[in-house]
């Protein structure tokens, strides 16, 4: 089972569900035109029988689902953290703040619906990775995976892409360039896309 928190128009989930085989595809959307724009994505799917979108904030999906529902995929491309990217647009500022969504309750829900094998991936601006990894190790979620993604050879990290589990492992770390120059893209990132684009 897979839940995809702050799922938008529901992009990510569908990405899941073409890609896994995975019965229950659970995913939590607070805003309101999101929402139902994921809902209408899911239905007009090929894989709508295993999608479904609660419309909730995530403390109240939490404190109904920790008793019932563990998953053993949960993925989050959670709220940017920094004053930069207000845009003056209600919505879009609410999906992009801490306050919407901080980072410690983020991480603390996910251990709660995490089950014991399971793995927490979380995208997050690379000036959040250490800050993260700390929250996350007080609550015994220990990075096993860690991809440090930029958009060019040149240019400096932008993004952290960690997937979490119990277990304490060694971490893989790496890093993902994304283009060679201008839409040129690095043959590492075309096949990590390859099943969702028609050309790149």
């Amino acid at each position: 089972s897979i839940l995809d928190i702050g799922t938008g128009t529901g992009l990510i989930a569908l990405m899941l569900a073409q890609r896994s085989d995975a019965q229950l595809i659970d995913a939590l959307e607070i805003e309101e035109n999101a929402y139902e724009q994921s809902v209408e994505n899911f239905e007009k799917s090929d894989w709508g029988d295993r999608l479904f979108c609660y419309h909730a904030a995530f403390d109240e999906f939490v404190e109904e689902m920790q008793e019932e529902e563990k998953y053993d995929l949960i993925i989050s491309n959670p709220p940017f953290y920094s004053e930069d990217y207000k845009t003056g647009n209600e919505n879009r500022d609410q999906a992009r703040f801490a306050e919407a969504l901080p980072l410690t309750e983020l991480i603390e829900g996910a251990s709660l619906l995490l089950s014991e094998k399971g793995h927490f991936d979380l995208i997050i601006p690379f000036s959040e990775e250490s800050n993260a990894l700390e929250i996350a190790r007080k609550l015994s979620l220990f990075p096993n995976r860690v991809t440090r993604v930029k958009g060019t050879e040149s240019s400096s990290i932008k993004r952290s892409l960690i997937s979490f589990g119990f277990d304490n492992l060694e971490p893989q770390i790496k890093e993902l360039t994304l283009e060679i120059s201008r839409h040129n893209y690095t043959e590492e990132f075309k096949a990590l896309v390859k099943d969702f684009y028609l050309k790149l």
